[in-house]
């Protein structure tokens, strides 16, 4: 069983850290936040003060924070992890932040002799909770090899994608799908609603055929509902296409769908929806067209 460090107990990192008791694992834990720490100590993690003890006390220190910013704060900020890991140690940030950004602390991290893996992860609260997150690495075989294991506690897939960046630039390619797919969702639910079609009896038609996906089956229900309690934030997605946007400037790559989606979010965050989840994109549609996606007999006409 390793000793990790666990910093950043938000909706996925509490869970995952739950997950990393549940098999045994000795963990410390530090976020700014008092209340999740107080749940993991419950649960049987230690608590610490700041970024810097945490590292001192871990083999494996994983990071699971909201963006790029925040990452580099806690890694090579005062305080921060690298003034408390030991030489031979292994940062692996889960957080969902830019390539550029994951290769300037993986490169601050090696100056050090403390290994780093990016490992983003998709798969939204359900899945940190149930453990069977899809986990996408970028680092060294080597370094892959030594935490996959750790890893596995956490998520149903690991996989190693390239080097260092390369999981993060993996982890924008499933925001964009993801993204894209909810908006696309949301035209077609929206149509059938409008033409008075139960959205339900629409979805359920088609989900064994092509259009059917992992996430129409999460979402489309959600949306019917009209249950947007937050598995992954509007907020979180919008930082996540502008990450990809600004990857695909630096490289001379037009993404065309994921500009007009994030746009969308960018509203959608304007008009105070930004702490609903993801699947709210389609409110921005309905707005427009003027009608909610609901079941029939209540539908607008």
């Amino acid at each position: 069983m390793a000793k990790i460090a666990f910093i950043g107990l938000g909706i996925m990192g509490k869970p995952m850290s739950r997950n990393l008791l549940k098999a045994g694992h000795s963990v410390v834990v530090y976020d700014v936040t008092p209340a999740p720490i107080a749940e993991l100590v419950t649960a049987g993690a230690k608590a610490v003060p700041n970024s810097r003890d945490a590292a001192s006390q871990g083999d494996v220190i994983i990071t699971m924070l909201p963006d790029g910013p925040e990452v580099e704060a806690a890694v090579l900020g005062p305080g921060g992890i690298l003034e408390g890991a030991s030489k031979g140690s292994v940062v692996v940030d889960m957080s969902s932040i830019s390539p550029v950004v994951a290769q300037k602390v993986g490169a601050a991290c090696a100056a050090k002799g403390v290994d780093f893996l990016d490992a983003p992860v998709s798969g939204g609260e359900p899945k940190a909770i149930e453990g069977t997150l899809a986990i996408m690495v970028g680092g060294d075989t080597k370094v892959f090899e030594r935490v996959q294991p750790i890893l596995q506690n956490m998520g149903a897939s690991v996989t190693l994608t390239g080097p260092v960046g390369a999981g993060n630039v993996t982890k924008l390619a499933n925001q964009i799908m993801v993204a894209c797919n909810i908006a696309a969702m949301g035209e077609a639910l929206t149509l059938a609603t409008r033409a008075g079609l139960d959205p339900e009896v629409v979805f359920n038609a088609v989900k064994g055929g092509l259009a059917g996906s992992t996430v129409l089956n999460a979402k489309a229900p959600m949306v019917i509902s009209r249950n947007f309690q937050p598995g992954f934030r509007i907020a979180l997605h919008q930082k996540d296409l502008r990450n990809a946007l600004l990857a695909a400037e630096s490289m001379k790559v037009s993404l065309p769908l994921t500009s007009t989606v994030q746009q969308m979010l960018m509203a959608l965050m304007n008009d105070g929806k930004g702490n609903l989840d993801h699947s709210a994109i389609v409110m921005f549609l309905e707005k427009m067209a003027g009608v909610e996606i609901k079941k029939a007999a209540s539908a607008k006409a």
